[in-house]
């Protein structure tokens, strides 16, 4: 009994220390710890104007194969698809009428021909007689009146002969030029008319090919203006490098040419036309392709390349960044982007020169609170070709895929060995 007092007796000691030592003064939290971001000074870099604009793809030369005599198409002589040269038969075309009509040209020629012989030998005779006055002046003038009838005989005659002769050779229907022929309109035995044109064959030239792309006025006028101002630099039309990327998203390997701009606006959609031409040796481009062209335009030596990941963009969509000014505050401003080079985005204005934009902990700030700005540690640019690291895969993101399962508790691990029974 006495020991149980002792004990009643301790205890209730050490509970009024602890209760005293709870009332005391508590130790001060520590102040919070300024918050470390990494920041980008930038500066004005030369960037190259390039603008993306929609087309199709147009061929070179573009030549349709026609009827030009009426006829029965006997045969055709070249394969669907492949390449003709200038000059190759393609269709021949019944002959026999063209054969007679020539033979009836060249007969009524010989009849003119010999007229006009008996025409000048009646002439020769004619001037010894009235010289001596044994014909009359108006048989003699009326004999020479016959000869120049004969003689415009002669030449119609001959106009025939050469007219049978260009029928005739229409009879052998040819490329008109070097290219890929496409699918025949018509197969042997099939009646083909001159006056109704008729469509035979389609041959067009693909090596190299054009690609006509349209470009607002408007973005025309921005442009220009800008060059008479000094912002953009113009490298003129043979400087200018056109990149094409096709229907699937790949880029074209080869480069093209811009040819020329139409001075002329369409009324209908406000736009003008640019040409651009590009090799074609492979016939990857087909005409009518839709692609994209990127057209370098000129370059703008007053731009700043900020990181993708320093810019965010507000409810409205404008673009905006976290800067650190010169009292080492946030700073929150909007910013004008024209479009992406690699991994940043290209600042017209919103930015001067020197300003250091927030691109590492940028979640971790507010603006108007102090933050100890250090050098961004950007990771290199991924290499040409390489995939994208954050990249979702069957709506699962690359992270997610790639964490580990949480493991069960042991006491769940029991549970599910017992077969979870009561």
């Amino acid at each position: 009994m006495h020991i149980e007092w002792i004990s009643f007796r301790l205890i209730s000691a050490m509970a009024v220390a602890i209760m005293l030592s709870a009332c005391g003064e508590k130790p001060a939290a520590p102040p919070p710890q300024t918050p470390e971001v990494g920041v980008v000074a930038v500066q004005p870099t030369a960037v190259p104007v390039i603008s993306e604009l929609p087309g199709r793809t147009n061929a070179y030369l573009v030549a349709q194969v026609r009827a030009r005599v009426d006829g029965v198409v006997l045969r055709r002589e070249f394969t669907e698809g492949t390449m003709v040269k200038a000059g190759q038969r393609l269709y021949k075309i019944d002959s026999a009428p063209y054969v007679a009509a020539l033979h009836t040209a060249r007969a009524a020629l010989a009849k003119a021909k010999a007229n006009l012989a008996t025409q000048d030998a009646l002439i020769a005779r004619y001037k010894v007689l009235v010289a001596a006055n044994a014909v009359s002046k108006q048989d003699y003038d009326n004999a020479i009146a016959a000869q120049g009838q004969a003689a415009a005989d002669v030449a119609a005659g001959e106009a025939a002969v050469e007219t049978a002769q260009i029928n005739l050779g229409y009879t052998n229907v040819v490329a008109p030029v070097t290219g890929q022929v496409g699918i025949s309109q018509v197969t042997p035995g099939a009646y083909v008319q001159a006056g109704a044109a008729t469509l035979m064959a389609t041959v067009q030239q693909l090596d190299p090919v054009y690609v006509d792309v349209t470009q607002s006025s408007r973005e025309g006028l921005r442009l220009r203006r800008e060059i008479q101002e000094g912002r953009l630099k113009a490298g003129g039309p043979d400087a200018a490098k056109v990149t094409l990327i096709l229907e699937d998203g790949r880029t074209y390997a080869e480069k093209g040419k811009l040819q020329f701009t139409d001075v002329t606006v369409d009324q209908t959609t406000g736009s003008v036309t640019l040409r651009a031409l590009f090799p074609n040796t492979d016939r990857v481009l087909l005409p009518g392709m839709f692609v994209r062209a990127r057209i370098e335009e000129g370059v703008n030596n007053n731009a700043f390349l900020v990181p993708q990941v320093g810019v965010q963009h507000d409810q409205k969509g404008q673009a905006t960044v976290l800067v650190v000014d010169k009292d080492d505050k946030v700073e929150l401003r909007t910013i004008e982007t024209a479009g992406t080079q690699g991994q940043d985005w290209v600042v017209l204005g919103g930015l001067n020169v020197g300003d250091r934009v927030i691109v590492q902990g940028v979640e971790k700030v507010k603006p108007g609170a102090p933050v100890k700005a250090v050098a961004a540690q950007l990771p290199p640019p991924p290499p040409p070709g390489a995939p994208s690291t954050d990249m979702v895969t069957t709506g699962v993101s690359a992270a997610t895929k790639a964490s580990p399962e949480p493991k069960a508790s042991p006491a769940a691990e029991a549970h599910s060995a017992s077969g979870g029974a009561q």
